[in-house]
């Protein structure tokens, strides 16, 4: 797994950061050496994400070092980083969503021939970058159209065409499906191979076992672990991620249930799903699986009124008509975007602003908006969520697990009777994991009726009463708890009989 090299390439040492009186890092060292990938993992909020843009340029530290072979540098500038062979791959992208995907790659660095932009050389390089990946993307796709997984891969190409020594790695696998992945792996591993020496930041535990050669964990802004990374399992970086033990990772499941609470017949969403029928009662969750691209997210947002759809829909015995989302909430049922990042939230925008949108209206007395009913629903937020994270804060500035928790409760303020969460915990850690799933077994143990539509397995299979599988559109089966395995999960969605590898689920 690559050879051992004593002198590091990029180093911080005794490194610490304060924004204001605030201490973020505490005394963190960490040492990146050519031929080998180092592992950077903790819960979010840990201090992974400003341990990472000091190594990369883009805060200086508050005291402490940054070494560059061996020799204390200052690196100023994204740019002189840059300058240094050392790229950060941002977990939110950073692509110029009007341009094709050709011009983001060579944005900055364009080639000429002479006066003109050498675009034939652009297109053939783009192309070589894309098939490295196993990406078929065209140069000419404008990146507004194309998908996460997609807008992740472009993200990579650009760093492949830099000469890179250290590679910074932000989650970039957390929009991948399980083959993308193994793909990306593939091409980290070349690198290692190469000389890079690579920082990999993940909260999938089982592909820092995989790729890893050297691992430090963080918490609470500190260094509690470093070593190598044959030396730790997933249980040890759990525990020691959190401070604690994971084994009831999922919260016990409910044994009665309450009145149906939706009822959906023959519902069709033209090109993505048809003839969907399904039932769920109060204090129930549905669990929904199946591959990237069986129309899961799509049957449920034509359901609110996010996408054209047709069919017999009834609340609480009643039958309605659902056009617009606003109908939905209306009704009591509420929709949990899985990109929170785009569709969910202001990233622009502090907490209260972001708390209280989809609600607004019960903040307006007299034609101005309350702002002490505000900031009390925001205080009564954050202690009911764990939201962590100067209130006044911008929504860009919080952690992956924070923005989830907010836009949870923004969700909930709405006191939806039916609620349908898409990828519950997507790019958020272990420890959030568990307290998102005990938020939701308490939604259910109050009442609610709730999906949980997700691409993790064992996600479903812990959290869910039933599931639910889809496959191009259509449901396949439904598994009662009992019945719920990853084998059983897999066979349907596959669309294959047969004992079907529960790793092929995500390809």
């Amino acid at each position: 797994m690559g050879v051992v090299v004593s002198q590091a390439a990029l180093e911080l040492r005794q490194v610490s950061r304060s924004f204001g009186p605030i201490e973020v890092l505490h005394d963190v060292d960490i040492a990146l050496r050519p031929g080998r990938v180092h592992a950077l993992i903790g819960e979010n909020g840990a201090g992974k994400s400003t341990t990472m843009k000091i190594l990369a340029g883009y805060q200086p530290p508050s005291s402490g070092d940054v070494l560059l072979d061996g020799q204390v540098a200052h690196l100023r500038t994204i740019a002189e980083a840059e300058s240094h062979g050392i790229s950060m791959i941002h977990q939110e992208f950073n692509l110029a969503e009007q341009l094709t995907v050709e011009q983001n790659i060579f944005l900055g660095r364009e080639l000429k021939r002479g006066m003109f932009l050498d675009k034939a050389t652009m297109r053939n390089k783009t192309r070589e970058l894309l098939g490295r990946l196993d990406c078929p993307v065209s140069p000419d796709a404008v990146v507004s159209g194309l998908s996460n997984s997609d807008k992740q891969m472009v993200e990579i190409a650009k760093a492949l065409l830099r000469d890179t020594r250290v590679l910074i790695m932000d989650e970039p696998t957390a929009v991948l499906t399980r083959s993308e992945t193994a793909v990306l792996l593939r091409q980290v591993r070349a690198l290692r191979e190469a000389g890079t020496a690579i920082l990999f930041t993940s909260h999938k535990l089982d592909e820092v076992c995989e790729i890893a050669d050297d691992l430090t964990i963080m918490r609470d802004g500190r260094v509690v672990w470093s070593g190598a990374a044959a030396d730790m399992d997933e249980h040890g970086m759990a525990t020691t991620m959190v401070g604690r033990e994971m084994s009831d990772l999922f919260p016990a499941k409910l044994g009665e249930k309450g009145d149906m609470a939706l009822e959906i017949r023959n519902l069709n969403v033209p090109g993505y799903a048809s003839d969907i029928s399904l039932s769920l009662r109060q204090g129930e969750i549905l669990g929904i699986a199946g591959l990237i691209g069986s129309g899961r997210t799509e049957t449920f947002e034509g359901l609110c009124g996010l996408r054209p759809a047709t069919g017999d829909i009834r609340i609480f015995g009643q039958k309605v008509r659902i056009d617009q989302p606003w109908q939905a909430q209306a009704l009591g049922m509420c929709y949990l975007t899985e990109d929170r990042k785009t569709r969910g939230l202001l990233l622009e925008k502090g907490m209260r602003e972001n708390l209280t949108l989809q609600t607004l209206e019960r903040f307006v007395e007299r034609g101005r908006i309350h702002r002490k009913g505000e900031e009390a629903a925001l205080d009564k937020a954050i202690a009911d969520f764990d939201i962590r994270g100067h209130r006044e804060s911008l929504i860009k500035n919080l952690s992956g697990g924070n923005q989830q928790k907010l836009l949870f409760a923004k969700t909930l303020l709405a006191e939806p009777r039916i609620v349908i969460i898409d990828e519950p915990t997507r790019g958020i850690d272990i420890g959030t994991k568990q307290q998102m799933y005990e938020f939701i077994r308490q939604l259910a143990r109050a009442g609610q009726a709730i999906v949980v539509i997700s691409s993790e397995m064992q996600e479903v299979i812990g959290l869910a009463d039933r599931v639910i599988v889809m496959r191009q559109g259509r449901i396949m089966g439904e598994l009662q708890d009992e019945e719920a395995s990853e084998d059983a999960i897999v066979r349907l969605a596959m669309g294959v009989g047969g004992n079907t590898p529960a790793r092929e689920m995500t390809q």
